[in-house]
């Protein structure tokens, strides 16, 4: 299956107020439902067992309701793991009112090494192919251990099932822009040859990891780690 971009209509900002917060409701139920806050929690997992530390602040980025992260960190809690949150997102529409930081993605307004973890959930699809070295690399320079990247994984079968998704989707706008997300996503074969731009003196290592219902989980290590594990 190839990759086929197009326009997300979320993106467009043509959304009234309504349907941005119907839409960021039903993204936020596929991220429980279908793997997305579970990959997520398992990367930080990972980063605090090669690291030794169970206290990080991270950098949500294209965070929209702040949802996901804030599961995440609820979890870590009762396993141990404190991680303080901040969101950034390019539209103030998509955050918490009054809360979270709008900017660019790709020049981020935060002092080198500002963060330990820099995450984004469903993000590195809306992407062109050269823009996603441009991210990581500019996440790596905000961050000081780790960029996590959590994204879909491009498959027919995935699309059969976000076409079969109808159903359980409130907003319209969400349910087209999941075909079009499934459609303009990377496999990991793709991220990993993406990620090769990167100096290896800015990225140590790059794990990949497959998880539940075509979910990727992407490690881009700033510093040297002991263990590596890639599928």
């Amino acid at each position: 299956m190839q990759r086929v971009d197009a326009p997300e209509i979320l993106d467009s900002d043509a959304c009234s107020p309504a349907e941005v917060q119907a839409t960021l409701q039903d993204i936020g139920r596929v991220n429980r439902w279908f793997g997305g806050v579970a990959t997520t929690q398992k990367m930080v997992e990972r980063v605090a067992r090669a690291s030794a530390i169970s206290h990080f602040s991270m950098l949500e980025v294209a965070a929209g309701s702040g949802e996901l992260a804030e599961i995440v960190r609820q979890r870590l809690a009762r396993r141990g793991i404190t991680l303080d949150v901040t969101l950034l997102d390019r539209a103030r529409s998509h955050l918490p009112r009054d809360h979270g930081v709008v900017a660019d993605a790709l020049a981020l307004p935060f002092d080198d090494n500002a963060f330990d973890l820099i995450g984004c959930n469903l993000f590195v699809h809306h992407l062109q192919p050269e823009q996603v070295g441009e991210f990581v690399r500019e996440a790596l320079r905000v961050c000081r251990r780790a960029v996590l990247i959590n994204d879909l994984i491009r498959h027919p079968l995935h699309l059969a099932l976000a076409y079969a998704g109808y159903p359980i989707m409130r907003s319209r706008v969400a349910w087209l822009d999941g075909l079009t997300s499934v459609r303009r996503s990377y496999v990991p074969d793709e991220v990993r040859s993406l990620l090769a731009s990167v100096s290896p003196q800015t990225a140590a290592q790059v794990e990949i990891s497959r998880n539940y219902l075509f979910r990727m989980g992407v490690i881009v290590w700033k510093g040297p780690v002991a263990k590596t594990h890639t599928a």
